[in-house]
């Protein structure tokens, strides 16, 4: 994802929805460091609504914090460990 749609993201979406679920501005945004999440315009812009909500620092180099990520790592390889492999995505559903 570009940095200017990102942007349009959270100008868009993001910004209203913070106003709404927290409008004393205690709120916390979190972000990785994705490119698009460090670019320059994104880091101003959030640095100009500091008072509306805060965003969470995310160290460099970190590992993966997201539990979902692990969760699908753990289902592919059960998947590709079926013997006979699941053709295709209807069988498996019918078979769960």
């Amino acid at each position: 994802m570009k940095a200017a749609n990102y942007m349009n993201i959270i100008t868009d979406q993001l910004h209203s929805y913070m106003a709404f679920v927290f409008p004393t501005g205690n709120g916390i945004f979190q972000q990785d460091n994705a490119p698009c999440h460090k670019a320059r315009i994104v880091l101003e812009w959030f640095e100009e609504h500091t008072d509306e909500f805060h965003l969470m620092s995310w160290p460099p180099n970190s590992p993966d914090l997201n539990p979902m990520e692990h969760i699908w790592d753990v289902m592919e390889r059960q998947l590709r460990a079926q013997t006979p492999p699941c053709p295709n995505i209807s069988i498996f559903v019918t078979a769960a």
